[in-house]
């Protein structure tokens, strides 16, 4: 990773994706969450300090070195032991049937391949294991869906290749998921930040069925 992907952007993430209105969705999102977790995109461990008591353990996959460092003092401070297991959502680095959930939070829209990710989460999380979601992306109003897909080529400069014009419940739904708790809206603010503000949190379970064959 670049200087300015791997040292700023943590940086600025951690800085603007906290308050009191995200704050109340991660403490939604995370909900639920029990056993061992597998936590993609950990960033700088702002989802520790809402994590439920039936957390036993969090397997954080973070590729920034210091977002990581960032993370330091919360993960001394959590309830649960952290441990970081991997540097790439798309290619993890455990056994199938591993983890009771999995939580992912604002990372679908960076990953390069998303897809690849959610069906690498499927593969490694127990049978009757949940994915916890909270995303930002693709807003259903048309005139806010042309000015995402005018800003994204700025923004994916910007944020180490974060995308506005992504589908998240439709990126779930594609690699095998069922969607069973679903709520989307924008968050507070002022209309001119409604690219950026239109959000997605979630629970999803593996289909019985298994994933689509599109290989």
């Amino acid at each position: 990773m670049g200087t300015w992907s791997d040292r700023a952007v943590p940086r600025l993430t951690d800085w603007a994706l906290r308050g009191p209105d995200i704050d109340a969705l991660r403490a939604e999102v995370c909900a639920g969450l029990t056993g061992d977790v597998l936590e993609v995109g950990f960033g700088s461990g702002l989802n520790l300090r809402f994590l439920p008591a039936a957390v036993a353990r969090v397997s954080a996959v973070e590729p920034a070195d210091t977002g990581w460092r960032l993370s330091e003092r919360r993960r001394e401070q959590a309830s649960v032991p952290v441990q970081r297991t991997g540097l790439d959502g798309q290619v993890l680095e455990e056994p199938a049937d591993r983890f009771d959930s999995a939580l992912v939070t604002f990372s679908l829209c960076t990953i390069p391949d998303p897809a690849r990710a959610l069906s690498e989460i499927a593969r490694v999380l127990k049978p009757g294991g949940m994915l916890h979601f909270l995303e930002h992306g693709l807003a259903p109003d048309p005139g806010v869906a042309r000015w995402q897909r005018r800003l994204e080529p700025l923004q994916s400069a910007v944020f180490a290749g974060c995308h506005l014009t992504r589908d998240t419940p439709a990126l779930v739904r594609a690699a095998g998921f069922d969607v069973l708790e679903l709520r989307q809206e924008y968050l507070p603010g002022p209309r001119v930040g409604r690219p950026w503000a239109y959000g997605s949190v979630g629970v999803a379970a593996v289909s019985s069925s298994g994933t689509d064959d599109t290989d």
